[in-house]
């Protein structure tokens, strides 16, 4: 059996690398941290019924006029922006921790859909879109034809 001499050093230096990472991940967003409140990636939610998918994603504080959709080649895209409030001074905030600036998703559909009947809501923040499967990916029951035994 091989003894190991326990070093506090060695173990300081692993929590100090940690702690290090979780500054860097958590300082994103900060004022002169441009590149983070440039961009940013709503939460979204995609699940499905017998004939439709639906999406939906939280899109608080943005003109509804200002988000785009589209589905091209089974690609669901969704663009938009969320200014910063432009009545209050960047150097007035005390903290930023919201994200602003212009964001874009793209969801690859799991089933065809048809894309001339895709419909979309904005409701309290929430966008919702019902997309509808395409005729041959909707679930077609099989009769089965009764035989003389």
């Amino acid at each position: 059996m091989n003894l190991v001499r326990w070093s506090p050093f060695r173990e300081m230096s692993i929590l100090q690398n940690q702690m290090n990472r979780l500054f860097e991940n958590s300082l994103q967003g900060w004022p002169g941290d441009a590149e983070a409140t440039a961009t940013w990636a709503p939460s979204a939610d995609i699940y499905e019924a017998e004939n439709e998918l639906m999406l939906e994603a939280d899109l608080p504080g943005i003109d509804p006029k200002q988000i785009d959709i589209r589905v091209e080649n089974n690609v669901l895209t969704i663009r938009g922006e969320r200014p910063l409030q432009p009545k209050v001074e960047r150097e007035s905030f005390h903290r930023i921790e919201r994200s602003y600036g212009t964001f874009s998703r793209s969801f690859a559909l799991s089933t065809a859909v048809d894309s001339d009947k895709v419909r979309a809501t904005y409701k309290n923040g929430v966008l919702s879109i019902t997309l509808p499967k395409a005729a041959q990916a909707r679930p077609k029951r099989i009769q089965i034809a009764a035989t003389a035994a």
